[in-house]
């Protein structure tokens, strides 16, 4: 049984259906005005390998991976880069696919826009307004009263005198409570707005969310994931704000995965230390080997990012690739293996990354130790094995002689080094030159070659019948 830890109860709890068979799960996307970062790769990524393995397991799932397309800052970014604000979204949305294509992410079943469920969103403020949980402020907003909501701040853990204890002394006049938040913006001078029946105006952020997770899933859906950063206040409004329209439970597990610190500080941009998707990914062998780092840690706590730990995130997937070198790719794993069994039981347990992958490490070595010992047959077996749990995790999709002909510019040492002095081509010409003077026992010729590659930091294995493949030191 898969039992996950929930953020609303603090506890492990095991993974109960509303429909027997099915999961809905809703994830906070991206608020589309600059490109993701790798604290965006980490939660994609961590969602992306939840609803893989949860498909694993015979459960039919619809992922939910919202856009954000209309907000505070999208509009500011939009007016200092002189551009309309579709011009900005869909810039970003376009690169946003192509990082997370180049990320090995899966497409979310439904991705709905903030702007498609503007509808939704009014039709649910009106039901707040209706049972007394949202009211119209002086200066023409639509205000959420969170005194209204008995029980907020279950999901934080923060209480609501202690909050207001912390309020800013800069108290909007329009609220009636410090605490209470927007959920329609009254339209102001080149903003965008839509008819509603409080003039005209746009949508608050944390409404967008509630709006479309029930559009999609229902009132009451199995898991809602994001960011730890979430937590409060933006998904502690979408429980007092759905709750409060629905008069229904709103979601059965809250998963909220760790933040990302860069050289054990906080991710920021005033520090320097801020680093797109785009920045990281050229440095990389493969984006594997930062999907590969993100899955070595538990989703749920932070974790670092520098150098060093791309170094070994390269280094456990280089075993991986090593072990299903030259291996028939035609076996088929074996249904219910001792590894599959361990891989299933820590993924059970909480989506338990790390000891998967230490499952993968385990399949590597007895890969080689089977192969060492000439049973060729075995070390197939366990290949296909290794092929197909490394896949639920969106691992090892390269073909191994790809993998070892890319080039990393984090070196050993975590600095950046120079780009490869050899292209993949040029290689191949003195590797075949190599194998021709081989051929014609020009040995002098052939060791020439092999110290020209060797110089350029690239590893010449000669396998039987004169044949030899390459890689990258």
């Amino acid at each position: 049984m898969i039992r996950i830890y929930n953020s609303l109860t603090g506890e492990k709890e095991p993974l109960q259906p509303i429909r027997p068979g099915h999961i809905g799960m809703y994830v906070c996307g991206i608020t589309v005005y600059d490109y993701i970062h790798i604290g965006h790769a980490r939660m994609l990524t961590v969602f992306d390998v939840v609803q893989r393995y949860l498909r694993r397991r015979g459960f039919n799932v619809t992922y939910v991976r919202n856009i954000t397309d209309i907000d505070d800052k999208i509009i500011r970014r939009a007016a200092e880069n002189g551009e309309s604000i579709e011009q900005l979204t869909e810039r970003f949305i376009k690169a946003m696919d192509e990082d997370c294509a180049a990320l090995g992410l899966q497409k979310p079943d439904v991705e709905p826009r903030a702007t498609q469920h503007v509808g939704h969103i009014i039709s649910m403020i009106e039901q707040l307004v209706a049972r007394g949980h949202a009211y119209v402020a002086s200066n023409g907003d639509v205000m959420y009263s969170v005194a209204s909501f008995e029980g907020y701040g279950k999901l934080s853990g923060k209480r609501l005198a202690d909050l207001r204890a912390g309020a800013r002394v800069e108290v909007d006049e329009a609220k009636r409570d410090p605490l209470d938040f927007v959920l329609w913006k009254a339209a102001k001078p080149g903003e965008p707005a839509w008819d509603s029946p409080w003039g005209k105006g746009r949508p608050g952020w944390h409404i967008e969310c509630s709006a479309m997770s029930t559009a999609v899933l229902g009132d009451t859906f199995d898991i809602h994931g994001g960011g730890i950063d979430l937590k409060f206040p933006h998904h502690e409004n979408e429980i007092a704000q759905t709750c409060g329209a629905t008069g229904a439970k709103f979601v059965n597990v809250w998963m909220h995965n760790g933040f990302v610190n860069v050289n054990d500080e906080k991710m920021s941009k005033s520090l320097g230390n801020f680093f797109t998707v785009r920045d990281v990914l050229p440095k990389l062998r493969h984006p594997e080997v930062l999907r590969y780092f993100v899955l070595a840690s538990q989703y749920r706590g932070p974790i670092n990012y520098a150098p060093e730990q791309l170094e070994q995130a390269d280094v456990g997937l280089n075993r991986i690739y090593t072990a299903l070198r030259d291996l028939p790719t035609d076996v088929a794993p074996p249904s219910r293996g001792e590894h599959t069994t361990k891989f299933i039981e820590v993924m059970d347990d909480d989506f338990n990354t790390p000891e998967a992958l230490a499952v993968l490490q385990t399949l590597t070595r007895e890969i080689n130790t089977a192969r060492d010992a000439g049973k060729s047959r075995r070390a197939a077996q366990l290949g296909a094995e290794l092929r197909d749990l490394a896949g639920v995790l969106g691992l090892a999709q390269l073909d191994p002689e790809e993998w070892f002909r890319r080039f990393a510019q984090i070196g050993p040492s975590g600095v950046e080094e120079a780009g490869p002095a050899l292209s993949n081509e040029e290689v191949q010409r003195l590797v075949d030159a190599r194998a021709a003077a081989r051929a014609a026992k020009n040995w002098a010729e052939s060791d020439r070659l092999r110290d020209q590659l060797a110089a350029a930091g690239i590893i010449v294995e000669d396998k039987p019948g004169g044949k030899a493949t390459w890689r990258r030191k």
